[in-house]
């Protein structure tokens, strides 16, 4: 009878790293929370890291982050350029807190220089939970995939009440109006949304209504 040897395993290196993934995790966990739990009430402002300095909604973030900031809040972006850039730049020319939570990718998200408090993740899910957790409004600017992820789950935790309902703000009517007639048409229609769950989100076009509906909700809670 012939013997074969056995060919010896090889440890999957992958698998093997996976446990110790965990404790990067944790640590990104334990960072953020650490470094936001006293910033006070905050909102997060999201959109686009490709539109130009000086664009119609480059501005409008920047002038609702100032006045965001005049009115009690920090202001917490991804720490990048473009819409993420203007909205720290806003908070810092107010005077206020400009909070960048910047993600490392394969081509590098340099942070923006109107932060002041820049905090560094890995992993988009552990920053996800920071924008969520210490943020009593999102407002979402015009943007793309990212931007679009973070609008979805923020709608999603509101309608699946796996957190508090808060304003969600969409800037820009026109940039806006196609997704919200998508979900007022074919989505409605097929029962996938209930009527009430279309109001989680409301659409402006200027600065001072984003800052009036974000006064107003908490003015009604407080009652």
């Amino acid at each position: 009878m012939v013997k074969h040897n056995k060919r010896p395993q090889v440890p999957d290196l992958e698998m093997m790293e996976d446990p110790w993934r965990i404790f990067r995790i944790m640590a990104e966990f334990v960072d953020g929370f650490e470094e936001l739990k006293n910033i006070g009430p905050a909102v997060s402002i999201f959109g686009s890291s490709r539109i130009p300095r000086g664009h119609v909604y480059y501005n409008a973030a920047e002038r609702t982050a100032e006045l965001l900031v005049k009115a009690g809040y920090a202001i917490i972006t991804g720490g990048g350029p473009s819409i993420m850039e203007a909205g720290n730049k806003g908070a810092s020319k107010a005077g206020g807190r400009s909070i960048g939570l910047n993600i490392d990718l394969p081509f590098e998200q340099v942070p923006n220089r109107y932060i002041n408090h820049l905090i560094r993740f890995h992993y988009f899910f552990c920053r996800k939970v920071c924008f969520v957790k210490y943020a009593k409004a999102f407002v979402i600017f015009p943007g793309g995939y990212g931007t679009f992820d973070e609008l979805s789950e923020s709608i999603t935790l509101i309608q699946t009440r796996r957190m508090d309902q808060f304003p969600v703000i969409l800037y820009g009517r026109k940039y806006w109006q196609g997704v919200m007639d998508w979900l007022k048409g074919p989505v409605l229609k097929e029962g996938c949304v209930e009527p009430k769950e279309l109001k989680i989100m409301q659409v402006v076009d200027t600065p001072e209504e984003v800052v009036k509906i974000i006064k107003k909700f908490y003015a009604k809670k407080r009652k």
